[in-house]
């Protein structure tokens, strides 16, 4: 059975994406969890995962020395344009070093970048991953945690997987996208929200996945939420769900609650429910 992959991503941070996404899951009873925003990921913390397995993600090649093989030449300090022979933090894994060295005594092996856990919730299992401080790869990350979603989805013949992208059109988000059938974008009634909504859209547009949008706080203006709405009826698009702001949304999140569970009727009465049926088909 092929699983079906549900996406939440925003052009920007503060959205209320992850918000989202949390309470989208309690709606779907065959479900694989999937964090893809792996340089600040936050899921977790509504859902109290506990971890049932961590290994260690290898990025990018850097280099490492044999010093009892160097032989002082200084050849490397020429060559490296970013200064890492004294600090291999620094390297970016040109290779130029090691194809300098004239006596072998660096090579590129891959380095440890973070960690991928595989977690169990009350929902489902969910696979989360961090990268560490300064590391880059984020995109290769994003590829393992949807890998490893996929097979838990297909060895448990689960029906959907629901990820928490990260916010922007970088390369992470690029990630993400490829290969999912349906996408959710989460925006906010701001100048920059809607800056930075358009920015994704025309990211998503050349994955051709028809998305789906949601105001959130849509009450904090509605000017803006307006114009948000004008925009997208101007592309052939409709706002599928508008959310008010309430202040036990936010206690909900503070006391790290699922929101769709702690306020189900307010969930209920902005028709989420009938959005996720919409979503299911």
């Amino acid at each position: 059975m092929e699983c079906k992959e549900i996406l939440v991503i925003s052009g920007k941070g503060g959205t209320g994406k992850t918000t989202v996404t949390a309470s989208l899951i309690p709606y779907f009873e065959s479900v694989v969890i999937g964090d893809c925003d792996v340089d600040a990921p936050n899921l977790k913390i509504l859902f109290n995962p506990i971890e049932l397995s961590k290994e260690s993600f290898l990025g990018m090649k850097k280099a490492v020395m044999d010093k009892e093989k160097c032989i002082r030449c200084n050849k490397c300090y020429e060559f490296c344009k970013f200064e890492a022979i004294d600090n291999l933090q620094k390297c970016e894994g040109c290779g130029v070093c090691e194809y300098i060295c004239p006596v072998g005594a660096i090579q590129l092996k891959e380095s440890r970048a973070g960690d991928i856990f595989i977690s169990q919730t009350e929902y489902g299992k969910m696979v989360h991953a961090c990268l560490d401080p300064g590391e880059e790869n984020s995109g290769k990350l994003v590829a393992e945690v949807r890998k490893k979603a996929k097979k838990i989805a297909q060895e448990e013949k689960k029906e959907f997987i629901i990820l928490d992208g990260a916010p922007g059109v970088a390369c992470n988000v690029i990630s993400s996208l490829t290969g999912v059938k349906k996408v959710i974008i989460v925006t906010e009634p701001t100048a920059s929200g809607l800056h930075d909504l358009d920015r994704v859209l025309e990211l998503v547009k050349k994955f051709r996945i028809v998305p789906y949008f949601i105001i959130n706080k849509y009450d904090l203006s509605i000017e803006g939420s307006q114009k948000i709405e004008e925009y997208l009826k101007k592309l052939g698009y409709l706002v599928s769900v508008k959310i008010p702001f309430d202040k036990k949304i936010f206690k909900a999140i503070v006391n790290k609650k699922i929101p769709s569970i702690e306020e189900k009727e307010f969930f209920e009465k902005i028709g989420f429910n009938k959005f996720v049926e919409e979503l299911s088909k």
